[in-house]
């Protein structure tokens, strides 16, 4: 009989904190800092600091969740644990649903950040935009342990761009410029915590890849823990620094982390926040790429889609179906952006809903599942928070709650499906 091909076990607590941070760290860390402040004035660097302690509970969860019952389907998967067959099903279609914009999106985000600084026309910002997609997808074709060791040497160059940028900022800080604190009144602090939550997303995408890890009761919680300690310190220290050197009030968030590199780099501020800005995206679309196609080929393996999207490599051990049936789906989403002039970054509002769905779904079967008690209170803390959080997404919960309805309808409609007779 032919040996079964598995997902192979290379990930380490390095690549995992690589792999996290990548998730985790999104191009808002460029302009976030200068829009809280804007919001919140020198007291923003609180809302930071409440944020990182919200996301403790969602860390715990996912990190006892991801290590305990490792499963290439993540929140899908636990789910399906939960609550049976037709929940791991529905998440399993709404992580899906945010991915035809998400990727392209965040894609196109970073190829705006490398255009600008070159001035690019549109229809090249698009082609790069692709080719940023097609690499991640080859690179995760070749298998998670390449794919681990570029997200190692990423992550790397951009958190060196970063500590040069805070340290060489240190010397425009002014204590001053902290006072009065609460300039814009304490009810502030807690209205920029819902901008900034977006930019403690990602964590779940650990999860996808818990089965490739060398020991995931060990690994996963140590990536985690790296992940949030170094991420958490980067975002406080550019708040910090953003609003003690007083670049937030030139009325332009844009600009604020140019302001910043320029206090080293002169001239070529521009220059270096644009490579940054693409680079930062370009570590978000990896390893997302990564987690989406573990989720198609968990899926496959639960029924869910073609036998064949549960193929792997012979040689990698990727899921190569699930990777290149990405692409096409990505050029006609970059073609559709290019042909029309969508406005991508309004959009990214329904992908972000969805996710926030997602994260209630999860967080809700952690409770159930989870047998300690500060897993289960950590999760229920989570659910409670992403809810309130998902009340301030604007009318971009319908997308979601109509896949929900659409859900239920087909459910009740063809009765117990054969799928949950299983």
């Amino acid at each position: 009989m032919k040996q079964q091909i598995e997902l192979k076990k290379s990930i380490t607590w390095v690549k995992g904190s690589a792999l996290t941070i990548g998730a985790v760290l999104g191009s808002g860390i460029l302009v976030l800092p200068a829009i809280a402040g804007e919001m919140a004035g020198p007291a923003s660097v609180l809302s930071w600091l409440l944020m990182g302690l919200f996301s403790v509970p969602m860390v715990i969860a996912i990190g006892m969740m991801s290590s305990q019952f490792p499963n290439s389907g993540g929140m899908a998967a636990y789910a399906r644990q939960a609550f049976g067959p037709f929940w791991g099903r529905l998440t399993g279609f709404l992580i899906l649903s945010a991915m035809p914009l998400g990727m392209p999106i965040t894609a196109l985000i970073g190829a705006h950040y490398l255009g600008s600084a070159f001035s690019w026309p549109t229809s090249l910002i698009h082609i790069v935009a692709a080719l940023l997609l097609i690499l991640a997808v080859i690179l995760n074709f070749k298998g998670v342990e390449l794919s681990g060791q570029v997200q190692v040497v990423v992550i790397s160059i951009i958190l060196i761009i970063l500590i040069f940028t805070i340290g060489s900022s240190i010397p425009q800080v002014r204590l001053t410029a902290f006072y009065p604190f609460a300039s814009k009144g304490w009810i502030a602090v807690g209205q920029a915590m819902p901008l900034l939550f977006f930019a403690f997303m990602g964590w779940e995408m650990i999860g996808h890849l818990a089965e490739e890890f060398h020991n995931p009761l060990k690994d996963i919680p140590l990536s985690l823990g790296v992940g949030f300690l170094l991420i958490n310190l980067l975002y406080v220290s550019l708040a910090f620094v953003t609003i003690g050197s007083c670049v937030y009030k030139t009325g332009n968030s844009t600009t604020a982390m140019i302001d910043l590199t320029a206090y080293r780099w002169g001239a070529n501020a521009e220059i270096i926040i644009g490579f940054l800005g693409f680079i930062i995206c370009y570590c978000t679309v990896h390893i997302y790429i990564a987690g989406f196609s573990r989720l198609i080929y968990a899926e496959a393996r639960e029924g869910n889609f073609p036998a064949s999207f549960g193929k792997l490599h012979p040689r990698y051990q990727s899921p190569y179906v699930a990777l290149f049936s990405f692409i096409p789906l990505f050029i006609m989403i970059l073609f559709l952006s290019y042909r029309f002039s969508w406005e991508l970054k309004a959009l990214i509002g329904i992908p972000s809903a969805t996710f926030l769905t997602v994260y209630i779904i999860s967080m809700v079967s952690a409770a159930k599942i989870l047998s300690t008690k500060i897993g289960r209170c950590s999760a229920c803390v989570s659910a409670f928070l992403s809810s309130i959080v998902f009340l301030f997404a604007g009318w971009f919960t319908l997308y979601p709650l109509i896949i929900v309805a659409l859900g239920f309808y087909f459910k009740k409609r063809n009765g117990k499906s054969a799928y949950e007779q299983k």
